[in-house]
């Protein structure tokens, strides 16, 4: 919602500063009500929001550009509050003595080049998306690997970005902030690296991820593949993405799985097929559908959810087969998803079953630890048991005699975890493996962990990489 004294006030987010009437959390927005990342006027001293619900998330900038200014001191504060950590980092980096990011590897003193991601507020579901999505070797090379693509020009360039409602969509490039962000992690020049010019196109294509609540970690993931892959189809500034991926020779065309139109990078690592069958139990009528798929999401079974933590005894632990063989198996739908027969010519009872038809480069595998009551979202939090090796997907093929004896084997690659009780509460924090390592990533703090602690994970989502096939078979 615009203020009547936009043309000669500025509007910033009252986060950063300290206010006598009272703390910004005890401040609404007078059009929706909402708290939620309030901003004031500071001619009028009106509040709104920063979410979608009134209107964009920053105004226009006055005549004189003094929001401009403001972005800019505010910026400039900011930077100066890292300089003396990221000085006194840098010098415990070079004391090989002092340095808690050294490891000792066979005798040798090798340097850890993890970089953390700053939480910019409660966006650590994005964080430890980011973190797992850069820990996928064949998916991260190939975003770095992309040419650079200059959004600015003139005056402009060398600038910080920021959006207003004066700039159009065309002005954001989703690929090329996730580029960005890919790049600057894993080079050792930093300890943390702030993504907000990213978290600002987000913001800016992503309408219900706008303001600083706390978002699911897997729905965000699965906006951003599928704008990603949407970027990706159409190219940006002239350059043709998709036309890239066809002459990326690591890529088969074999492998290439097309959702909603073309195939992207996206596709061809994480895109697999479903078939879906359905019986009617009066005529037997069947019939089938094929769906394509970046990830499964899959429920834990009923008879484990009174389970608390993996330490008690009673009863069985649930592992990630459970939840694998409980997508998998033949399902009876209830009176509320009853079947339109063509041949009854009516809805009638009926079953259901999954089979996979072709198999993803990475499995993402997502459990469904959420779950609506009816006023509350509550967590199942049991633990899950899951390996880290060899996870077999053989057995959840339509036609497994097609596949290879290594072809469906899986080796984790990343963790993400969630800390707490609800969705909209919590903690995201993410466990990956490089080169033969595995880390923790807790926002800015990257740390070397060991397998016993990743196990012990109440894992969320899971990303399995392919076994590597024997030379001269097809790779991605």
């Amino acid at each position: 919602m615009e203020c009547p004294h936009l043309s000669s006030s500025v509007c910033i987010a009252p986060d950063s500063a300290k206010f006598p009437n009272g703390s910004p959390s005890s401040w609404c927005c007078s059009v929706c009500r909402s708290n939620k990342s309030p901003w004031v006027c500071l001619t009028c001293s009106s509040v709104h929001c920063g979410s979608y619900r009134c209107d964009d998330f920053v105004v226009n900038d006055t005549k004189l550009g003094l929001v401009q200014k403001v972005r800019e001191h505010l910026q400039n504060l900011e930077n100066s509050a890292f300089t003396a950590d990221r000085h006194r980092k840098r010098k415990l980096l070079e004391n090989s003595s002092l340095n808690s990011k050294l490891l000792k590897v066979n005798g040798s003193t090798t340097a850890i080049c993890a970089t953390g991601l700053r939480n910019l507020g409660n966006t650590c579901f994005m964080n430890a998306i980011l973190q797992s999505l850069s820990n996928i070797e064949q998916f991260c090379c190939y975003f770095k690997e992309l040419p650079a693509v200059e959004l600015r020009n003139g005056k402009t360039a060398g600038r910080r970005t920021y959006h207003t409602r004066s700039q159009g969509d065309n002005n954001v490039s989703l690929v090329e902030e996730f580029r960005k962000t890919l790049c600057a992690l894993w080079q050792g020049s930093q300890t943390a690296f702030s993504p907000e010019s990213l978290f600002y196109v987000v913001w800016k294509i992503m309408p219900s991820f706008r303001g600083y609540q706390q978002q699911d970690a897997h729905e965000f993931m699965r906006y951003l593949l599928d704008h990603l892959h949407l970027e990706l189809q159409g190219g940006f500034n002239g350059v043709s993405r998709s036309a890239i991926l066809q002459e990326n020779s690591t890529l088969s065309a074999s492998n290439k799985c097309c959702i909603n139109g073309a195939s992207t990078v996206v596709t061809a690592i994480f895109g697999g097929f479903l078939q879906n069958e359905v019986n009617c139990l009066i005529c037997g009528t069947e019939s089938r559908k094929f769906d394509p798929f970046l990830d499964l999401s899959l429920d834990i079974p009923s008879q484990f959810r009174n389970k608390r933590s993996k330490n008690q005894e009673n009863g069985p632990v649930c592992s990630l087969r459970d939840c694998l063989r409980s997508f998998t198996d033949l399902e009876e739908l209830d009176e509320t998803e009853l079947y339109m027969c063509h041949k009854c010519k009516k809805k009638q009872k009926s079953t259901k079953k999954f089979w996979i038809q072709k198999l993803p480069k990475v499995l993402c595998l997502h459990l469904k630890r959420f779950h609506w009551t009816a006023y509350l979202r509550n967590k199942v939090d049991i633990f899950v048991e899951f390996p880290l090796r060899g996870l077999d997907m053989k057995c959840y093929l339509l036609e497994p005699e097609n596949s290879g004896p290594e072809s469906c084997l899986y080796d984790l690659a990343a963790v993400v975890v969630h800390h707490g009780s609800g969705v909209g509460s919590g903690h995201y924090t993410a466990y990956a493996t490089h080169e033969g390592r595995w880390f923790h990533f807790n926002d800015s703090t990257v740390t070397l962990t060991d397998e016993d602690t990743v196990v012990k994970a109440k894992a969320y989502i899971l990303f399995y990489v392919e076994r590597q096939a024997k030379a001269g078979s097809d790779k991605l």
